[in-house]
């Protein structure tokens, strides 16, 4: 299956792959890659490390070290959504999607805890590539609504629009009420509002219409 593989998911998963390796091995020396907050002026010389603009699209080739099922889920999402979006879309068009994602889910993210560090709460760095596999999700809900997919935990089959709905609304939730700490639910969120915005930019739709393009997404 992974030789048949499209050439930019291939790399995708080759690259978080590695770069996990690499923060077994190197630990620490890596941390700065991590999504930092905004710190206030006052806060951020005694901090070990704050925002920088190429965290928006490196915290999404990072995993915890300590939680592999975390990498292990979103390779798998990847490995299942990806290759057919890059097969309808194209290399290019594909990997635009997917890094916009990653940066939207970065931006949703950074403003987030930067709020929170402003207002008292903790400070600390995000990771992972979830925001690009949500935004992967929305897109195949989007493009293959009817599709039928099957959930991991619990096994229910069901629509992949229906499953982008009911996670967009759990992720909602979640988020706004704090009920499931240490995940970064805006991020998903983010990389969703991202992806429908950009498919919604390509087909010139509102808020982007008025242009026409070439290709139907």
């Amino acid at each position: 299956m992974f030789t048949n593989l499209p050439p930019v998911t291939k790399a995708l998963l080759i690259a978080n792959c590695g770069v996990f390796v690499l923060q077994l091995l190197l630990g620490p020396a890596l941390d700065a890659l991590m999504l930092w907050p905004w710190l206030p002026p006052e806060v951020a010389p005694y901090a070990p490390h704050g925002f920088m603009p190429w965290q928006l699209l490196t915290h999404g080739f990072m995993h915890s070290p300590s939680n592999i099922a975390h990498l292990l889920f979103n390779m798998l999402a990847l490995l299942m959504f990806g290759a057919q979006l890059e097969y309808a879309w194209g290399q290019k068009r594909f990997l635009t999607y997917f890094l916009v994602c990653v940066v939207g889910a970065g931006l949703c993210q950074l403003l987030v805890v930067s709020w929170s560090v402003r207002n008292g709460g903790g400070y600390y760095p995000t990771v992972g590539a979830s925001g690009g596999v949500f935004g992967l999700l929305l897109a195949y809900g989007m493009l293959f609504p009817n599709q039928r997919v099957m959930l991991l935990i619990p096994p229910v089959p069901m629509k992949a629009r229906t499953l982008v709905i009911v996670y967009g609304l759990i992720e909602l939730v979640l988020g706004i009420t704090g009920t499931q700490s240490g995940v970064a639910h805006f991020a998903h969120l983010g990389g969703m509002l991202f992806g429908w915005l950009l498919i919604r930019h390509w087909r010139g739709q509102p808020p982007f219409g008025g242009r026409r393009v070439r290709r139907v997404v």
